[in-house]
């Protein structure tokens, strides 16, 4: 029960530094998505396919070490071997990059349609993003959630009061002050936004320069070779995830029609941005129930808190899921105040729907990494991206953004079944699974009906989130009063 307790702590801290950044960054969807900023939905839909791309390198430039420095951190006696080979390891493959980018920044720029410009900054903040990727897990590893959440909060306030500078006060202020005026260059709006998520990086490797200080840069070849045989898996689950989280926006650009093409991929965007609140609470969730997976796997019976631990899981994401989707209209009145870009609705239980599921199969998936299968991983989300391609090619000229969405849900869907399948094979946990599709099915199928048939009908809808709280409640309430003993 004490691990339990000590998972939930830190949960509720990386919470924190996950829900109150990206709560933050809410507001930039509704700077970004004000006209008198970006002049229309079509400039917005040219940022969200630019980031579109930064998850994908994001992810490639990681190449799954930060997963193998956790396994390998749990497992090694010597851990400064461990920090030392993965911190070498990452500084070179990062500069590698940064230099090739720079050198082929032309072709790049050419080959995904982007200008010069945009791909400068851009190579700038993958550089300075992959050199904090061991610091920030060194931070997890030693559980200290604390000056992670510092760092992480702190990055997207510098970020935040960056855009609100650059893009709604700099050109009155450089009007005012000569000082400022050579800072201020008219529609130049895209820019602001990237450079101001320049600096902020900038600020964060800046503030975990401490740790390159501290470690023992040596390399060992033996254990690299072990880390990376570990990460490989991880590094083509990633891309597959990537696809299937954004590749979606690359697939609009490329399949509809050029005069419609950024217009439907900002209001998707836009859109899309009001499930964050359940990729907020799977990701916290992750953060904290990652190392735990790990640092648990030689107790006693880590089987029966892994099965326990996605019961809490499912319980909590339902509510969330529901009372999102009972309030998504008064949601997009503040998130997105620009009309404009409303028409998306339709995909937003879609896609919280999917983002649940994707949750709980990165709750299913502690059986692979604990058991060092993680080519499993892989090979799931090679399914799911392979999934997400086809649906997206099949959809999208008849559905547009919807085709998307629907893609998301059926590649998260499948995943999650498959690793349930392969996990009860390779290493049974005893989940409650009447218990778990209680709750699941439940909520989706409240959900859907209130939001496609009594969409705006809030009684209808509060009843039916009242209702769904009286049954966990009522099933739940032993674990509930010891929880408020506590």
């Amino acid at each position: 029960m004490s691990g339990l307790k000590s998972l939930f702590k830190q949960t509720f801290i990386y919470g924190l530094a996950t829900v109150l950044p990206r709560m933050l960054s809410f507001l930039l969807v509704r700077l970004h998505t004000d006209e008198s900023v970006l002049k229309s939905v079509a400039d917005y839909g040219d940022v969200s396919l630019i980031f579109s791309y930064f998850v994908i390198f994001n992810v490639i430039l990681a190449y799954g070490m930060e997963t193998a420095f956790f396994r390998f951190f749990n497992k090694e006696d010597d851990k400064a071997k461990v920090i030392g080979t993965s911190t070498i390891s990452l500084i070179i493959t990062s500069f590698g990059f940064f230099v090739l980018a720079l050198l082929f920044q032309n072709q790049i720029s050419n080959f995904v349609d982007i200008k010069v410009e945009y791909i400068q900054l851009v190579v700038w903040i993958l550089l300075l993003d992959a050199l904090v990727i061991i610091p920030f897990a060194w931070l997890r590893a030693n559980a200290k959630p604390m000056k992670y959440a510092i760092v992480k909060i702190l990055n997207v306030v510098i970020n935040l009061g960056l855009n609100l500078f650059l893009l709604l006060w700099l050109k009155d202020l450089a009007s005012e002050y000569a000082v400022l005026e050579p800072l201020y260059k008219p529609n130049y709006q895209v820019n602001y936004i990237f450079i101001a998520n320049l600096v902020a990086s900038a600020v964060t490797l800046v503030l975990m320069m401490p740790f390159y200080f501290k470690v023992k840069f040596t390399f060992n070849k033996v254990l690299w070779k072990q880390m990376m045989q570990y990460a490989f898996p991880v590094l083509i689950a990633g891309v597959a995830f990537s696809i299937n989280e954004s590749f979606d926006r690359i697939l609009l650009d490329k399949l509809l029609p050029e005069a419609i093409a950024k217009t439907e991929i900002g209001m998707y965007s836009a859109c899309y941005k009001l499930a964050l609140f359940m990729m907020l609470f799977a990701t916290a969730y992750r953060l904290g129930v990652e190392p735990f997976f790990f640092s648990h796997a030689k107790t006693e019976n880590p089987q029966k808190n892994y099965a326990i631990i996605l019961e809490y899981f499912v319980i909590f994401g339902s509510v969330i899921l529901l009372a999102v989707v009972v309030f998504a209209d008064v949601l997009k009145v503040i998130f997105i105040g620009n009309q404009e870009y409303w028409e998306a609705m339709w995909i937003v239980p879609v896609i919280l729907i999917a983002n649940f599921c994707l949750g709980i199969y990165h709750n299913l998936s502690v059986w692979y990494k604990v058991t060092d299968r993680t080519k499993f991983g892989a090979y799931i989300s090679i399914f799911g991206a392979v999934l997400t391609l086809v649906l997206n090619f099949w959809l999208i000229p008849i559905l547009s953004y919807k085709g998307s969405a629907i893609a998301t849900l059926a590649a998260y869907a499948s995943m999650m079944l498959l690793s349930y399948y392969f996990g009860r094979k390779y290493y049974p946990i005893p989940y409650n699974i009447n218990k778990i599709a209680m709750y699941l099915g439940l909520s989706i199928a409240l959900s859907l009906v209130s939001f496609y048939q009594f969409r705006g009908q809030y009684i209808v809808g509060i009843s039916m989130l009242i209702v769904f709280l009286a049954i966990v409640y009522f099933a739940e309430q032993k674990v509930i009063k010891q929880l408020l003993k506590r």
